[in-house]
């Protein structure tokens, strides 16, 4: 039977359902099929899949789902702290909070693409995370999916404080993959690293594309706005190209952390790969009224 002309004349459509602890959920689709799911929980995408339905971001065996506790997967948004660079919880609080659908947000001051299926949401701090990080945000997020099927989030964030405040952030992807043996990253060459495993020291990376052997948790610093992890066996490529973050995280548990992650199945380090656009090294100050933009935009290509 001949689908082919029923697919086509689809509209890309963006749907609100709640999931079964009545977190709300939008479903994004493009005019070919195309999808990616976003939880109003952190603000995170827990799913991105191809026209074909693969699915092409990791969500850990052992996720839990209700919040307050991030889902082990996705997109998880690490704000206004990476990691414990800081006095906050570990990555930060946005992730936690249960975000709005913003109905009316400020336009944006670049051409937008056409022919997408988009959301807009927002995040406010409330009386405790006042308490405590003392300062007034508004953190607007735009996921959409384009034609192509696409996926991209523009992450805008003011300070509507009477004083500055500093920040960091990482859009944490979880990358699905056939194996971590089998994938390699390139646009990392020769860039100097924080290496978390070894006291955060500074090295300088010297091979050509990044493989795995074993653990790794690295944030590489002031690279390229493109990245491409290549899958080998899957024959794919996801491309990641960013602007207004100038770090990339690149983690993976590896077999001993692994068993040491609640949420996270012992086998689970090997089908996936944590590659971030983030702001980590030097963190982004907002004087009172001022906006910070960071986009990142990811696609999938087939690879030999």
């Amino acid at each position: 039977m001949d689908h082919s002309g029923e697919a086509s004349s689809q509209k890309a459509a963006v749907e609100v359902a709640q999931d079964k602890n009545g977190v709300e959920q939008v479903l994004l689709r493009n005019s070919r099929g195309a999808s990616a799911r976003v939880s109003l929980h952190g603000g995170q995408v827990l799913s991105w899949k191809t026209e074909k339905g693969d699915e092409l971001l990791f969500t850990s065996t052992k996720a839990v789902f209700k919040p307050p506790k991030a889902v082990r997967g996705g997109i998880p948004i690490c704000f206004p702290q990476f990691g414990a660079r800081g006095n906050l919880e570990q990555h930060g609080f946005a992730r936690n909070k249960i975000w709005k659908i913003d109905d009316n947000p400020p336009p944006l001051n670049r051409g937008e693409i056409k022919d997408k299926s988009c959301i807009d949401l927002l995040l406010k701090p409330s009386e405790d995370d006042l308490k405590i990080w003392p300062h007034s945000f508004e953190f607007r997020l735009k996921v959409s999916l384009t034609a192509d099927g696409n996926l991209t989030l523009i992450s805008r964030i003011r300070n509507i404080n009477c004083k500055p405040f500093s920040f960091s952030i990482a859009l944490h992807t979880y990358f699905s993959i056939s194996d971590i043996s089998e994938v390699r990253i390139e646009g990392l060459e020769i860039l100097d690293y924080l290496d978390n495993l070894r006291d955060k020291q500074r090295f300088t990376e010297q091979g050509d594309a990044l493989t795995f052997e074993s653990e790794i948790d690295r944030v590489y610093l002031s690279s390229s706005d493109l990245v491409a992890v290549l899958d080998h066996e899957r024959k794919r490529t996801f491309v990641m190209r960013k602007e207004g973050l100038p770090d990339v995280v690149v983690w993976n548990p590896w077999e001993k952390k692994a068993k040491s992650i609640s949420d996270l199945g012992d086998e689970d380090y090997k089908q996936m790969l944590c590659v971030d656009g983030a702001a980590v090294e030097k963190p982004i100050t907002l004087k009172p009224g001022e906006e910070w933009t960071g986009r990142l935009e990811l696609s999938v290509l087939p690879s030999s």
